[in-house]
């Protein structure tokens, strides 16, 4: 996942991703290149089985992709730093989808806009992810926040049609390496869930093989 603004929530996203597509029955990895290795931290309180966790740095990215398909796993997701800009540019490369990760607020825009020309200068594809929202509606759209997707149309990556609200359910989970529909089954967080990982796992052709690269930041 990819983001230039620390607590943005691409590790929440990555760590959630990768276990949704956990639980639907894929082989999965989870690469961490990010120093601050959230992402790994969250894994490791897990008690159950999960995702393959790759503590690497950006350098060994390609690397742990060609292991990745030797071994058929379906997907690989990426959890990035905010910086520097070689490592991000390295992780984008691997990557088949970028997923730019960012709260629905003023401040977030600029972030949001130096990624996603990132991923475009780059040649990749991926979309926005709005995430923390505070709303009360069912969907974290344009009709929650009009001014903010207005501003976010000339940034040059898609809107996902759906993101995520601010939940206490995602850090609580979190912290005992679960994904959201594992903590609270049926909950909300969860559906909010369920309904981007459809939107990601569409985008990215499926489950099938070949493996699927995603990043999230």
């Amino acid at each position: 996942m990819l983001s230039r603004k620390g607590g943005a929530g691409k590790t929440t996203l990555a760590v959630n991703l990768a276990l949704a597509a956990f639980l639907a029955g894929r082989k999965v990895m989870l690469a961490d290149i990010d120093p601050q290795r959230s992402a790994s931290e969250a894994l490791r309180a897990r008690a159950e089985p999960g995702p393959v966790l790759a503590e690497i740095c950006a350098g060994k990215l390609f690397h742990a992709r060609s292991s990745a398909l030797r071994e058929n796993f379906d997907y690989l997701f990426i959890d990035t730093p905010a910086s520097p800009e070689a490592d991000v540019a390295q992780a984008i490369n691997v990557a088949d989808l970028c997923l730019v990760v960012g709260r629905p607020s003023f401040l977030d825009l600029a972030p949001i806009v130096r990624s996603a020309e990132a991923v475009r200068r780059l040649g990749k594809g991926g979309f926005v992810v709005l995430n923390q929202a505070h709303t009360s509606k069912p969907e974290v759209a344009a009709v929650a926040y009009p001014e903010i997707i207005e501003a976010l149309r000339f940034c040059g990556l898609p809107l996902a049609p759906r993101g995520l609200r601010s939940r206490e359910a995602f850090q609580k989970a979190m912290a005992h390496g679960r994904s959201v529909a594992e903590w609270e089954p049926g909950g909300a967080a969860g559906r909010d869930l369920e309904r981007l990982w459809i939107h990601v796992e569409t985008s990215l052709g499926g489950g099938e093989t070949p493996l699927k690269t995603a990043l999230a930041g």
